[in-house]
């Protein structure tokens, strides 16, 4: 059932000076809780450029403009890592990366309204739009969700839909903090927002960016090379902040990780890679780090991710228990991917106990327990008509 929202604002206002950052900053800081959410562009840079802040408090909400010359935003990053005043966010990965790539420092503590919805019941990673929708009982015009913010003037469509992000928040937060606290599932959502806490998601070093590129059948020295070559691109691009993409694509990583081209001659056969680029710095720089991976001594190599030999009848087993995540995930009202991705799944099948998070904790409570079991034969599911249960074997 729709809720009507509590709030009513004397004026959204657009922020362009450093005396109202610090103001607005110095009030929000007395504040419970903020919403936050920001706007920026990244299409031609390594460095997310920041194009819009907006926040809201239970009695205003702005939109501050980053790229107004001369702003000190140093109020607004002091007021994100104030831990007095919880930071209310809707997926809040690219918005915290945002934050701590632009003042070095997290934003805590906070409060993500998209995990918090998984756990009460609104669905697989549910949008904003969604939650607005079902929630506050309004429709989002997304005529400006796609627009360039780094340019300007903007629009007083562009900021009215901007501060709406933060305005509708608190309706939803209200709404989901009530449901996890009726269903005793507060500890269950703070348990998933930790993760969000952690430095690494926001600083990674470089160097370990390869386990984000696929490899196919991957050697120990594959994984050397590839280690190597992706840090350099990522450095490169850094420094001269550009998409790394633009430098070499993951496609062309992979394959030079395996093939291993020791000249510009064998650079250029990679598919996605051209003449300039294999002979000129650029190139002669993937060859040096190539050179590099190559040169590592064997027991510093990194270890191929061990492949775990699948069970006779082991893709069936899966198959019943994701009948069984539907069927649990369905009655506790518990998104289901927030229980169990396939890879847990595949470990629960082929491992006796594997250390995976679905048995731990909640999850184990009111699945992994009954995944176990239904592995060992100790229960079944059957047919009741359209429905399915679970029966004692």
């Amino acid at each position: 059932m729709a809720i009507t929202c509590r709030l009513v604002y004397t004026g959204q206002v657009f922020i362009t000076n450093s005396a109202d950052v610090t103001d607005f900053c110095a009030r929000a800081a007395n504040s419970e809780f903020v919403t936050v959410d920001t706007e920026f562009v990244r299409e031609k840079t390594y460095w997310p450029i920041l194009c819009l802040i907006q926040i809201a408090t239970r009695d205003e909400a702005v939109a501050i403009d980053p790229l107004a010359d001369g702003i000190d935003l140093a109020p607004v990053y002091d007021l994100m890592k104030n831990t007095s005043v919880l930071k209310v966010l809707h997926s809040a990965n690219q918005d915290m990366q945002i934050m701590y790539s632009a003042s070095g420092a997290m934003v805590e503590p906070i409060f993500d309204t998209q995990i918090a919805a998984m756990v009460s019941g609104y669905g697989d990673q549910p949008a904003y739009a969604t939650l607005v929708q079902r929630i506050v009982g309004e429709k989002i015009d997304k005529r400006s969700q796609m627009t360039d913010w780094s340019r300007r003037p903007l629009t007083d469509h562009q900021i009215e839909y901007a501060i709406g992000d933060v305005t509708y928040l608190i309706d939803i937060y209200d709404k989901l903090i009530t449901e996890l606290s009726t269903a005793n599932r507060e500890s269950w959502a703070h348990e998933e927002m930790r993760h969000l806490r952690n430095k690494d998601l926001y600083d990674m070093d470089p160097r370990d960016l390869w386990r984000k590129v696929r490899l196919r059948r991957p050697t120990r020295r594959a994984l050397a090379v590839l280690r190597e070559i992706t840090a350099w691109r990522e450095l490169s691009a850094q420094r001269r902040d550009i998409p790394k993409g633009w430098l070499c694509r993951d496609e062309a990583l992979a394959e030079i990780a395996l093939n291993t081209p020791q000249t510009p001659v064998a650079l250029e056969r990679v598919r996605g890679i051209n003449e300039r680029f294999a002979n000129g710095r650029d190139g002669k720089a993937l060859l040096a780090a190539v050179k590099i991976g190559l040169e590592i001594p064997d027991d510093e190599c990194p270890e191929p991710q061990n492949s775990q030999t699948p069970l006779r009848g082991h893709e069936t087993l899966v198959a019943l228990l994701q009948a069984l995540l539907k069927l649990r995930s369905d009655e506790n009202g518990v998104a289901a991917q927030l229980i169990a991705n396939r890879k847990e799944l595949d470990r629960i099948a082929t491992e006796d106990e594997p250390n995976v998070r679905t048995l731990s904790g909640w999850r184990r409570e009111i699945y992994g327990n009954d995944a176990i079991a239904l592995k060992r034969g100790e229960i079944a599911l059957t047919a009741d008509g359209l429905s399915v249960r679970v029966v004692t074997a």
